[in-house]
């Protein structure tokens, strides 16, 4: 009896077929972040995320990196924070740290400590922020940056 071999699927239309199995496979593993209450997703309410942004930035005015960043940084983390219905930081979770650059660890920690209070929210809220660190110890924050080059 002679082999039938099942006739393959154009080579786009494969792709596309993964790529829309692998963003449903995404989407529900995002559906599934939200475990606190107040949170939305992963990152928390992204209002919430950028009125804390403009707090730090409006806060540490000189420590702001202005334009658009290096190409290579010399540190990136990754910062969840959680704040009470007072504004008050009630802890720090890093999610990506910059082991290779602990100096910058410990003043990230202090900048959003001292920056306390933050904007009250209504409920307790977590967010999540991208903080991009350049050599020359200035940052921007991923919700705020001016890109880079």
């Amino acid at each position: 009896m002679p082999r039938m071999n099942p006739t393959p699927l154009h080579p786009i239309a494969d792709r596309r077929q993964l790529l829309a199995l692998g963003a449903a496979g995404a989407a529900t593993l995002m559906a599934g972040c939200s475990l606190l209450p107040g949170r939305h997703g992963a990152a928390g309410d992204p209002v919430y995320r950028r009125a804390a942004a403009n707090h730090l930035y409006a806060k540490y005015p000189d420590r702001i990196f202005k334009g658009k960043l290096p190409a290579m940084l010399y540190a990136i983390g990754v910062l969840e924070v959680m704040v009470d219905t007072n504004g008050r930081v009630l802890s720090l979770r890093w999610l990506r740290a910059p082991n290779h650059a602990p100096e910058v660890v410990s003043q990230i920690e202090r900048l959003v400590r001292q920056a306390a209070p933050f904007p009250a929210p209504s409920a307790r809220i977590g967010y999540i922020d991208t903080w991009l660190w350049d050599k020359s110890g200035r940052f921007q924050l991923d919700t705020l940056t001016e890109g880079q080059l």
